[in-house]
């Protein structure tokens, strides 16, 4: 199992220089902020020079600062508790306009997003959900909102869409229990990832049944079980979650499922659009 940054810094505290101490000691009990500081920041606090900071990453094995960093935020996005959250959020958040702050932050997990969607997997994903005897999605907690969006527009693509509503690992599991080869579970989560997601994408994964996870990282409990993934950054804001970027890729699949049955589409909502006008499902109506 790969070791964490705070792990790496221990064993190596031997070894340091007295510069690389001070901050291999900020690192070790402030990790939660160290992880959002530039190095010119860093060095300042911990009275070195940006160049001792750059240098100090190296030493562990990163290739720079921004890679350490970056390390750092990935373990912080899965450890930190809600208040530790608030709390290190605060100096990004308020030292200026809120709006601006998060719209801004929302808008740069879309443009990651943009440069670090793997298109192959993207399109090794759409041929899943072609190819699925059934297809199972499954989130929980703030993820649940993901699934269920996910899964309103994917059932007027498909007849086999379930989504697993409940969000107990018992519940999960006997919504899923008839899950096998030639079915697809789409597993979504989000740090501090939820174990019954987890546990459901195992059941599946050992059931011989396709996983895809829509996760943020390597470093998620899903990625190892998946047969495909799909990651979008989900930075954290306070004690939200920015799911942005999440959203957007689901939009993605759900587009290209769509374009793979254009010809169903049309003929589903041809259907739906006569249904509307004949109960009066949209617009005024008379009646009080």
């Amino acid at each position: 199992m790969k070791k964490d940054v705070l792990h790496t810094i221990q064993e190596n505290m031997a070894g340091f220089s007295k510069g690389q101490k001070r901050i291999a000691g900020y690192i070790l009990s402030d990790y939660d902020k160290a992880a959002f500081m530039t190095a010119s920041r860093l060095g300042r606090l911990t009275g070195v020079s940006e160049s001792t900071v750059v240098r100090f990453a190296a030493s562990l094995g990163y290739d720079g600062y921004p890679a350490m960093q970056r390390a750092l935020q990935e373990m912080v996005r899965s450890k930190l508790t809600s208040i530790q959250r608030i709390r290190t959020s605060n100096d990004r958040l308020f030292s200026s306009d809120v709006v601006t702050s998060v719209l801004q932050m929302d808008m740069e997990k879309i443009r990651i997003a943009i440069e670090e969607v793997d298109r192959a997997a993207f399109t090794a994903v759409v041929d899943k959900m072609m190819e699925a005897n059934h297809i199972y999605i499954l989130g929980v907690r703030s993820s649940s909102f993901l699934a269920g969006y996910f899964h309103f527009y994917l059932h007027l693509i498909f007849d086999n869409v379930t989504l697993v509503t409940s969000s107990s690992a018992g519940d999960i599991l006997e919504s899923i229990l008839r899950i096998g080869p030639g079915d697809l579970l789409v597993g979504i989560s989000f740090p501090r990832y939820s174990q019954s997601t987890v546990k459901g994408v195992q059941f599946a994964h050992d059931r011989g049944a396709e996983v895809v996870a829509i996760t943020d990282s390597p470093m998620s409990p899903l990625y190892p079980m998946a047969s495909s993934a799909l990651l979008a950054r989900s930075d954290m804001i306070s004690f939200v979650d920015s799911l942005v970027a999440p959203f957007s890729l689901l939009n993605a699949l759900i587009v290209a499922a769509g374009h793979r049955k254009d010809g169903d589409i049309a003929q589903t909502f041809n259907r739906l659009e006569g249904i509307w006008d004949e109960y009066g499902v949209f617009g005024y109506s008379d009646e009080n």
